[in-house]
């Protein structure tokens, strides 16, 4: 069986979105893309760690993850009814995605990546997960509060941080009401856009 992995961009007060995220600023207000700079300006230089990203078996996100679409489900013909989440047809994951939400709705196939939605908690959205990425990772896809969920139920086996010379000063913050981890540094790469760090969560 695979372990469970997080991955997820922030900055050095670490945020990993600015504040009023909406479809018009996906990351929030005075973010952009910057963020991320590193995954697509800069891709050639960071492919191991993408790659390590891209390969998991199963991943689990949160629903502010997948769209802006809040509340209830709009029904097909109302506004983001058809939203499929932020990618196209063609999702980055080609795997199972497990969402969590507190708003049923059916499975959603796009190309090679099916989205689950799971009404009933992460314990659940993660045993899902398991089943279907087989031997292989699950990874804890993000945001910021499903992270912490992750952490704070202690199902997270590896957590590799992406940390972005800027600070944000306000957001989506990793570790708000996470309990004290006991961290060890497995893998650290230093570039001028991202500082790639490894731990390995101690129980």
């Amino acid at each position: 069986m695979g372990i469970v992995t997080a991955d997820i961009g922030i900055s050095l007060d670490g945020f990993a979105a600015g504040p009023n995220q909406s479809l018009e600023k996906p990351m929030g207000e005075g973010v952009d893309g910057r963020l991320h700079t590193w995954m697509f300006e800069y891709a050639e230089q960071h492919q191991a760690e993408i790659d390590a990203i891209t390969t998991a078996g199963a991943y689990v996100m949160g629903r502010n993850m997948f769209g802006p679409v809040r509340n209830q489900w709009p029904a097909p013909d109302e506004p983001l009814g058809d939203w499929a989440g932020w990618w196209g047809d063609v999702p980055p994951y080609h795997a199972p995605v497990f969402v969590l939400t507190h708003y049923e709705r059916d499975p959603l196939e796009l190309t090679d990546t099916t989205f689950y939605f799971v009404t009933d908690g992460i314990h659940s959205a993660l045993d899902q997960a398991r089943e279907l990425a087989g031997d292989a990772d699950v990874s804890i896809a993000g945001g910021a509060e499903t992270l912490n969920q992750a952490l704070w139920a202690g199902v997270v086996d590896e957590l590799r941080l992406h940390v972005v010379p800027l600070t944000l000063g306000a957001g989506e913050r990793v570790f708000d009401r996470v309990p004290p981890l006991d961290l060890e540094l497995v893998r650290e790469r230093v570039t001028p856009e991202v500082a790639h760090l490894t731990y390995r969560v101690r129980r």
